[in-house]
């Protein structure tokens, strides 16, 4: 039998309606054929309230014990839906991610899945249980309990898929799919039929919040299909996969966007003082993630380095550049504020020369000036005035005429 790994979204435990109602959906896959597995998401239930009382006993709670208690919140949602489940009648456990035989391991940066032992998850599956599992969880080498992190869900929905063999995996949101841009600041958006790895990644990382990078990258690289879908319509989804039908959309696929962009422009004496490496090592080594780099170096003028950072990143960047000074060699730092970053991205695009000249054009025309650029094989980036981010949007929506047929 096919098996199908479904991923919930946060808002289907927003009353037991919502679950209700994603139960009729669960039980409608289980009876067109398919063996189904369930993701829950991370709900914010008790999860503060309980960390008040973890700060009242201690000024430094361990993160173990954090993580411990922040993992209590997925298991509620997936024992929620296990008694909703079992009450019409259907055979289903709750498991926690060590129980479903996820092992993790961490790096400086982020906790990761090593692997999973799937027989748990196979083990329900022949007697007919539903295995609803609690994602973004799962236990190191040392059975600590481990929390991923952002895009944790659905990274679990994809491993998972990927370690029992499914189909595909569901990706339930409050949308019906991927749009061609977000609709609310692109009113003529349109759900996209289907994408590519590789144009869903892009749209991910510029910005579209739908599914996780790290999900995306996951699914790529074991070719699991994804179908991002409605938790309340019966609308057929956006599908994910490595290559797509010819459509009519043949360029560019999509506009994504990202608000609160910051401009650091860094100036040296000389190009001999101006190295790249030093500077972009040492906000590496400070967790530092900068985007669009642009080094201008001219004749009889002073060398410039500018690169564009997140909002939430910018005290602490010019924190570093302020104490690493005297060992960067630079003479001035500048910075500018209230930008947005608007991109268009399309797997046609590396066989259509002429895309980046359409799209400045247009932006021209419409009297929005480009301040910095980025561009890959399947994407063009700008950086804009965040005032004039919305008509942006809409103009490069307009300028590659991004109309698709809803599914």
């Amino acid at each position: 039998m096919a098996k199908l790994v479904i991923k919930l979204d946060e808002q289907t435990f927003a009353s037991s309606d919502r679950i209700e109602q994603i139960t009729n959906k669960i039980i409608q896959e289980k009876e067109s054929g398919y063996d189904v597995v369930v993701v829950a998401p991370f709900i914010n239930l008790i999860d503060e309230k309980v960390k008040q009382y973890a700060y009242t006993l201690s000024e430094q709670p361990t993160k173990r014990e954090l993580d411990s208690i922040r993992s209590t919140n997925t298991q509620i949602a997936s024992s929620l839906l296990a008694i909703a489940m079992n009450a019409r009648g259907y055979k289903a456990v709750s498991l926690t991610g060590w129980q479903a035989g996820i092992e993790t391991f961490s790096t400086k940066r982020n906790v990761l899945i090593d692997r999973i032992e799937n027989e748990c998850i196979k083990n329900y599956l022949s007697e007919d249980i539903i295995p609803i599992i609690a994602g973004a969880q799962g236990k190191d080498a040392a059975n600590n309990i481990t929390l991923l992190g952002e895009g944790g869900p659905e990274t679990t929905a994809v491993a998972v898929a990927v370690a029992i063999d499914a189909e595909r995996v569901d990706i339930y949101t409050n949308a019906t799919g991927v749009f061609t841009a977000d609709p609310k600041i692109v009113k003529t958006a349109k759900q996209i039929k289907q994408l590519s790895y590789d144009e869903l990644l892009e749209l991910s990382l510029l910005g579209s919040k739908i599914i996780h990078p790290r999900a995306v990258e996951l699914a790529k690289k074991y070719n699991m299909s994804l179908v991002v879908c409605s938790s309340t319509e019966n609308i057929p989804g956006t599908v994910i996969k490595g290559e797509v039908d010819m459509e009519r959309n043949l360029i560019v696929r999509g506009v994504a966007y990202e608000t609160d962009i910051i401009r650091l422009t860094v100036g040296y004496e000389s190009y001999e003082q101006a190295s790249l490496a030093n500077l972009f090592t040492t906000l590496a080594d400070n967790q530092i993630n900068v985007d669009i780099i642009v080094q201008a170096v001219i004749d009889g003028v002073n060398p410039t380095v500018s690169f564009s950072i997140e909002k939430e990143v910018f005290a602490e960047a010019v924190k570093v550049l302020e104490s690493s000074k005297r060992s960067l060699g630079f003479s001035f730092a500048d910075f500018e504020v209230g930008l947005a970053k608007v991109s268009i991205v399309g797997s046609g695009m590396v066989s259509n020369p002429g895309v980046a000249a359409r799209m400045f054009d247009r932006l021209r025309s419409e009297n929005i000036p480009v301040k910095m650029v980025s561009t890959s094989e399947i994407k063009v980036s700008v950086v804009v005035p965040q005032d004039d981010m919305v008509r942006a949007a809409n103009a490069l929506h307009d300028e590659f005429n991004l109309v698709e047929e809803i599914v």
